[in-house]
């Protein structure tokens, strides 16, 4: 997006990028599941046209949510109703990859690789580059000048130095709202093995409030699957194969554990511990150097449990397109960063929403005031509604996976369902059939 309005755009990385879809080490979190929302399949579509496609051609898939799915969530099992929403399950690195290959392909964008940013140059009004230093040299590595910049984008993630980094110009960095429920997880890679002819195509369970463990199976490229492992603070799941394999039994169904039993082992087992809700609010007044912008993790991170990351991504550099296409008003650096910030709302009101009402979540934005507590309560008959009544179901999943606003859940023909009538038949058992009218 920035390449269409400036004559050179640098990315510089820490890592060097790896020639195919491989691990790398600035990315703990590609060991792990990841997936596509609707709403980022959406926008990374309109963002490089066909690379969906070309996801597909390198073996992603595309999971049709209810049908596809075991999908165990407030205590029961959702009906395999026909799907109203599809998610795209790849690696992270595979993704990475192919965006990676579109993205350098463009004139204007040029990689440093193995460099560090240690730092911006300016001062409190204008931010005008980046300090450097080779990867792994230390100071000695810190070269004597900066990258001049006219905007400086920070894409660094959740680990991101710019707060410290705008205290050291005389700024003031942005107010942090943060809700840890200290929810852990641990993945490991399958082959299927026995579980080839499964009736399903993955198994999603979703702790609360009443049961603190969670589990995902799911299918990605190269016939391989996906199995992580989650526990609340305090249930955290171990990282030693016997103990990850014991660990399934504490989810509210055998069936997750018959489907590890069966399954033949790829890879050893990885942990992943930074899960805290963190938005840090560019988007409110303070004194802020104008030539600087957040996205992604940098500006909002989420609980990895809810899939947003990537989406959110692709939604933000949607919302600088716009920003900077647009002819009506100048894209002045609050104003831009504003309009970023609006993209990450809907998905911080899912995530912090959710999890504020886990217990042991900790944080200035943890906790349910009182004037929460209606809308924790209507959330609460949605949750349990959506598993066996076709019409909430539909409208919890859009909300969830970013296609409409939290707003949809209060329509009429939703909220007479919610309020007036009684809970719908839902499964006592994982359902193994898809329901009449269902297909792939």
């Amino acid at each position: 997006m920035l390449a269409d309005h400036a004559d050179a755009v640098t990315l510089v990385e820490r890592d060097r990028y790896p020639d195919g879809p491989e691990h790398r080490p600035g990315l703990p979190q590609d060991r792990h599941t990841h997936v596509l929302l609707e709403s980022g399949r959406q926008a990374l579509e309109r963002l490089l046209p066909g690379v969906v496609d070309e996801l597909r051609a390198h073996g992603a898939l595309a999971i049709g949510m209810p049908d596809d799915l075991l999908h165990w969530q407030a205590g029961r099992w959702y009906r395999r109703t026909p799907a109203t929403i599809r998610f795209v399950s790849a690696s992270r690195p595979l993704v990475d990859w192919v965006v990676r290959r579109r993205v350098l392909a463009h004139p204007r964008i040029r990689l440093v690789e193995g460099t560090e940013v240690t730092g911006l140059t300016g001062d409190a009004t204008r931010v005008r580059g980046v300090r450097l230093r080779t990867r792994g040299a230390g100071r000695a590595g810190e070269e004597p000048g900066a990258l001049p910049a006219g905007l400086v984008l920070d894409a660094s993630g959740r680990s991101s130095k710019a707060p410290g980094w705008l205290a050291e110009l005389g700024a003031e960095p942005a107010p942090e709202e943060r809700i840890d429920t200290g929810l852990a997880y641990a993945t490991r890679f399958y082959r299927a093995g026995g579980n080839k002819d499964a009736p399903f195509r993955g198994i999603y369970v979703v702790p609360d409030a009443t049961q603190p463990y969670g589990g995902l199976i799911l299918p990605m490229e190269d016939d391989r699957w996906a199995v992580l492992l989650s526990g609340l603070r305090g249930c955290e799941p171990p990282t030693d194969e016997a103990g990850f394999t014991a660990f399934a039994d504490c989810l509210p169904h055998p069936v997750f554990r018959e489907w590890i039993d069966k399954a033949e082992p790829l890879t050893a087992v990885h942990g992943y511990r930074a899960t805290a809700n963190v938005r840090r609010r560019y988007d409110r007044p303070g004194r802020r150097p104008a030539g600087f912008l957040a996205v992604g993790e940098a500006l909002c991170a989420f609980n990895p449990v809810y899939g947003q990351g990537m989406t959110v991504a692709a939604l933000n550099a949607l919302a600088l397109r716009a920003a900077l296409d647009g002819t009506r008003r100048a894209p002045t650096t609050r104003r831009v960063q504003r309009a970023l910030s609006a993209t990450v709302r809907p998905a911080w009101t899912v995530s912090a929403g959710g999890d504020r009402l886990l217990p042991g979540a900790v944080g200035n934005a943890a906790g349910v005031r009182a004037v929460d507590r209606p809308g924790a309560w209507y959330m609460s008959r949605v949750a349990r509604r959506a598993t066996g009544d076709p019409v909430v179901g539909a409208a919890f999943r859009a909300v969830t996976g970013l296609v409409v606003p939290p707003s949809a859940l209060l329509a009429p023909a939703v909220a007479r369902a919610v309020l007036l009538r009684p809970e719908p038949h839902a499964p006592a058992e994982p359902p193994m059939e898809q329901e009449p009218g269902t297909g792939r």
